[in-house]
C-alpha cells in the first residue's frame, strides 16, 4: 500500500477560551464568523470582549465552514449554548453565504477594527496578508478605515502562495520562515510574481543545485518585495501592524521591515482572527443600540 504524502502545507488549527470571563454574566454575546478562501475563523465576545474563539482551515463550501468553526469556537467554552448569541457577523471572502449571519461587514473594516483590539489604539497602519490577497489599510484611533488598498486577485504573496511552495520543496508551512535564514549568504529574489511561473523556478534553481533554504529565501524575498510595493503606494504610518496567517511567518515578515525600516507591533492573539474580532465588534455596537435578539 503507498504511503500518504506528508501535507507540508497544512498549518496548526487552534481554538481557545478566555478562563478568567464568566459569559453567563455578560449582556450581550457578539460572534463574528471571517470566512476566507484558506482559513475560517470565529470569535465569541462577552461584552465586547473576547472570550473564545476557532481557527480552521475553510472547508469545501462557505456555509459548511462557518458551522464548522463555530462549533469549534463553542467546542472550547465547553456548555455555552448556541442559542445565547444574541448578534452575528458575516466577514471574509464567504461572507455572504454564511447562513446564520444576521448581517455582513466588509473584511476591510472588520480588520481594521480587530487589529484595533489585538494590537491597541495606536495602530494606524494594518497590512492584512490573506489566502488569496493582500490589503493595506490605514485606520484612526478608532480603528475606522481612512484609506485603503488591495492587490491583485493572485496568489503571489498570499497565504496560499507560501502554502503551495512548502508543499513543492517539502519543508513544513510553519518551518519555512527559519529555515529560510538557515543559509550563507541572501540570494536573489524569485523574478516571477506568479505562483505557476515562480514554481517552474524554484524548480530550475533546485537543478541547477540551490539548497532548499536558499530556494525558500529567494521565495520569502520576493514576497516581502511584492508586500513592500502595496505598502509604498498607501504609505506607511506608524504604528504598523500584520494580520494573517503570512504574519507568523518571519522570513517575510522580517525581510518586510528592513525594506520599510520599521518593527511590526507585538500583539499576544493569534493574527489570523483579526478579522473575526472586527466583526465581533460591530455586532456589540449593534447590539448596544438595540438590534440585538434578546435572551
Amino acid at each position: 500500500m503507498a504511503e500518504e504524502k506528508p501535507e507540508f502545507w497544512r498549518w496548526q488549527e487552534s481554538n481557545w477560551v478566555n478562563p478568567e470571563i464568566d459569559w453567563t454574566k455578560a449582556e450581550f454575546i457578539t460572534v463574528g464568523i471571517d470566512v476566507g478562501s484558506v482559513s475560517s475563523q470565529a470569535v465569541i465576545m462577552a461584552d465586547g470582549e473576547v472570550y473564545a474563539y476557532g481557527n480552521m482551515r475553510t472547508g469545501s463550501d462557505s456555509p459548511s465552514s462557518a458551522e464548522n468553526v463555530l462549533k469549534f469556537a463553542l467546542d472550547a467554552t465547553n456548555n455555552m449554548p448556541r442559542e445565547r448569541i444574541n448578534y452575528a457577523i458575516g466577514t471574509g471572502y464567504g461572507r455572504v453565504n454564511i447562513p446564520f449571519s444576521d448581517r455582513t461587514v466588509t473584511e476591510i473594516a472588520c480588520h481594521a477594527r480587530g487589529a484595533h483590539y489585538i494590537y491597541g489604539n495606536q495602530v494606524r497602519t494594518v497590512l492584512d496578508v490573506g489566502g488569496q490577497d493582500i490589503k493595506v489599510i490605514r485606520c484612526d484611533d478608532k480603528g475606522k478605515v481612512t484609506n485603503f488598498l488591495m492587490n491583485d486577485k493572485c496568489a503571489a504573496g498570499t497565504g496560499r502562495g507560501m502554502e503551495v511552495f512548502a508543499d513543492l520543496l517539502s519543508v513544513p508551512i510553519g518551518a519555512v520562515g527559519d529555515r529560510s535564514f538557515e543559509i550563507g549568504a541572501e540570494p536573489r529574489p524569485v523574478s516571477s510574481m506568479c505562483v505557476v511561473y515562480a514554481k517552474s523556478e524554484a524548480t530550475g534553481l533546485l537543478r541547477k543545485g540551490w539548497k532548499v533554504n536558499e530556494v525558500l529565501a529567494a521565495y520569502c524575498s520576493a514576497m516581502s518585495e511584492r508586500i513592500y510595493f502595496l505598502l509604498e503606494r498607501v504609505g506607511v504610518e506608524a504604528e504598523f501592524a500584520v494580520t494573517g496567517g503570512l504574519a507568523k511567518n518571519r522570513g517575510v515578515i522580517d525581510r518586510l521591515k528592513k525594506r520599510i525600516g520599521m518593527e511590526p507591533m507585538k500583539t499576544k492573539w493569534d493574527t489570523q482572527i483579526a478579522g473575526a474580532v472586527g466583526a465581533a465588534l460591530f455586532g456589540y455596537a449593534l447590539c448596544r443600540k438595540g438590534k440585538g435578539r434578546h435572551r
